[in-house]
């Protein structure tokens, strides 16, 4: 999986620009707040739908315009894919595929596979399980169309039944729980079950990788939260009989308390959660490990990595570390944006080396 080129009109701090990449290392450097980040978000953004920065589309158009154009040309292993996007002030975006229209985001998710990191990706080890439960979702439905189907159901399907909690009428509650329990229960369990799936797959890659970048003197575990083991049905089977045992407490609260919206991962350094008890610099090669593990995870099930971006991760990283996620990167289209690209951290790793200043690509090198 390949980005060969990023266009951008009126997006963040760019009025024009244009971007070529290399199938290797690509740097993106300069001063603070000129838009290297930007640059990285667009990437991340056209791939996904989904702005790791933005909590709203506007925020995404420059100032004084009234809607920003962004366009990338990728290749895979199938072809050549254009992904366009536009985006204006009414908080709208329209994307499309291959010059097609597509009707929901959700259906630009699989077609350019990506994983991003930041110093901000930290609250994946140290903030809510909302974070780490959002850190699964976009994964999983980027490698599976059914994951993102029966996450929308469930999402919908929950919505309805918290409505009903809401209800006054007791009896009417009680007699209609029971019909949402069994939808609720049939997708939850699918969401249940490919997380299992996932984050067993993730822990040993996350191992091996944290291992690598710390000189192998931590051990890292990852294991799913959720209580629900066992194929869907089985699954399906606990989660229904839990709903159940909450009526009463679901009832008192007004929304429901047991299924994947309430599930967490538990990550663990030398057996200890390192959300409370690892220092920083150990819960950010944690976060690092992970997304690396991630990108293992794509290039398993689709014989191709996603495009990896690394946003103002050297920053936050020692001389020694720096040189040992430099190593293992090699082999990934790489997006990396720093304030200073020392060419003694990349050692014998050519890059490309592109020079952002205002919101402008200002000058291109080749480093070999």
């Amino acid at each position: 999986m390949l980005i060969k080129s990023l266009q951008l009109k009126n997006f963040r701090n760019y009025a024009e620009e244009t971007f070529s990449f290399d199938e290797g290392l690509n740097v993106l450097t300069g001063a603070n707040a000129q838009g290297k980040t930007n640059a990285a978000e667009a990437v991340f953004l056209l791939c996904t739908g989904y702005s790791p920065r933005a909590s709203k589309d506007l925020q995404l158009v420059k100032k004084g315009e009234e809607r920003a154009e962004i366009s990338c040309v990728a290749e895979s292993r199938y072809g050549r894919i254009d992904i366009e996007m536009v985006i204006n002030r009414a908080d709208k975006k329209s994307v499309k595929i291959n010059s097609t229209p597509i009707l929901r985001i959700g259906e630009l998710l699989g077609n350019v596979n990506s994983v991003f990191f930041n110093p901000g990706e930290l609250k994946l080890v140290k903030e809510t399980p909302e974070d780490r439960r959002r850190f699964m979702n976009i994964s999983l439905s980027q490698m599976s169309k059914n994951y993102l189907h029966a996450l929308n159901r469930y999402n919908k399907i929950l919505q309805q039944r918290n409505n009903l909690l809401k209800e006054r009428d007791r009896d009417t509650v009680y007699e209609t729980l029971p019909i949402w329990d069994a939808e609720i229960a049939k997708y939850a369990a699918k969401i249940v079950v490919r997380r299992n799936e996932f984050l067993s797959t993730l822990s040993p890659l996350a191992e091996e990788a944290h291992a690598a970048l710390s000189g192998g003197k931590e051990t890292l575990k990852i294991s799913a939260e959720s209580g629900w083991k066992g194929d869907e049905a089985e699954v399906a089977d606990g989660i229904l009989k839990a709903l159940k045992a909450s009526y009463e407490k679901d009832m008192r609260l007004g929304f429901t308390n047991v299924g994947p919206h309430r599930d967490d991962m538990k990550i663990l350094l030398n057996g200890e959660d390192v959300k409370v008890y690892g220092s920083q610099g150990q819960q950010r090669t944690v976060a690092l490990s992970i997304k690396l593990a991630e990108t293992q995870i794509f290039k398993s099930r689709f014989n191709e990595y996603p495009v990896l971006i690394l946003d103002d991760v050297l920053s936050e990283l020692d001389k020694v570390r720096r040189r040992r996620l430099i190593a293992r990167i090699n082999g990934i289209q790489t997006i990396i944006t720093c304030t200073n690209a020392e060419k003694s951290v990349f050692g014998d790793t050519p890059y490309k080396k592109m020079t952002i200043s205002d919101g402008k690509l200002k000058k291109i090198s080749l480093k070999v």
